[in-house]
């Protein structure tokens, strides 16, 4: 079977871009099995993944190729082969759902990752990270220890070569500093009550106020604290019978699902960050 690659790329908008790329793939004996692009007439920037099969040249050779050929187009571009999957790291406090989530999917081949540790404040997923083979790391937070504990992460985060962070669930922000190390990077989930319903126990707080939809966010971790590019939304409806506990429940389940596909977009290099914005080739 031929190596599979996927292209991700975005430019200044010009004519014939879409000819250039197909054209290079061309000349290298390249077989497209999967194209899409988006052109944002309100920044003038281009955007193109495309998935093609290629046996004549190697990664290192295409990526030589690649580097010379965007050059004359200002083209920011990353070439990923297929055949591996994406290392990831793992944030967790001590709301599980998300985490048990992602770990059953990888775990059953719907998710192309390469979970390499499980980082967490609190002891409670250890069992769980064992029953999955995954290395599990306790680093405690207070708010003497925040810098040194941050120092750790990036450290393991970096000792496994992860390409991916996920918070799932994880109950402390991130300083300025780690966010911009992990800028592009990084995903988190949040309830799409924010800011409506801040602090503790969200859900009681919607209840309290008889909301008739609840949600979830998946986003890029920026500085701006749940700000980040927005990667996928969803919500579900609610009514007067539902009590506390069927919303939490519903809420965990809207969670879980709400990350496992941002995770999986970008795990594929569906993703591509428009400034404020994403752009998704489903």
């Amino acid at each position: 079977m031929n190596p599979v690659y996927t292209l991700t790329l975005s430019c200044p908008d010009r004519l014939g871009l879409v000819h250039a790329v197909s054209g290079f793939l061309l000349e290298h004996s390249g077989n497209i099995e999967e194209a899409a692009q988006y052109n944002d007439t309100s920044t003038g920037l281009f955007f193109m993944r495309v998935q093609f099969a290629c046996a004549q040249h190697s990664f290192d050779e295409l990526q030589a190729e690649l580097a010379v050929f965007a050059a004359s187009y200002q083209m920011q571009w990353q070439l990923h082969a297929q055949s591996q999957a994406m290392r990831t790291v793992i944030l967790v406090s001590k709301e599980g759902h998300c985490l048990n989530d992602l770990l059953f999917r990888w775990k059953s081949g719907l998710l192309p990752l390469d979970i390499r540790a499980i980082i967490s404040n609190h002891r409670d997923f250890y069992q769980l990270a064992a029953s999955y083979n995954v290395p599990f790391h306790h680093l405690p937070v207070s708010a003497s220890t925040k810098a040194h504990v941050e120092a750790k992460q990036l450290e393991i985060i970096q000792d496994e070569g992860a390409e991916l962070v996920v918070l799932a669930r994880y109950m402390q922000i991130l300083s300025n500093q780690l966010c911009q190390q992990l800028s592009g990077r990084a995903i988190n989930i949040h309830h799409s009550f924010l800011p409506s319903f801040k602090g503790a126990k969200p859900y009681y707080q919607a209840h309290d106020r008889g909301v008739k939809l609840i949600g979830a966010t998946a986003h890029y971790v920026t500085a701006d604290l749940d700000e980040g590019p927005i990667i996928e939304q969803d919500v579900a409806r609610v009514d007067h019978s539902k009590t506390v506990e069927d919303l939490t429940a519903l809420g965990r389940d809207t969670e879980s699902q709400v990350l496992a596909r941002a995770v999986k977009w970008h795990s594929e290099h569906r993703v591509l960050i428009n400034g404020h914005k994403t752009v998704i080739f489903k």
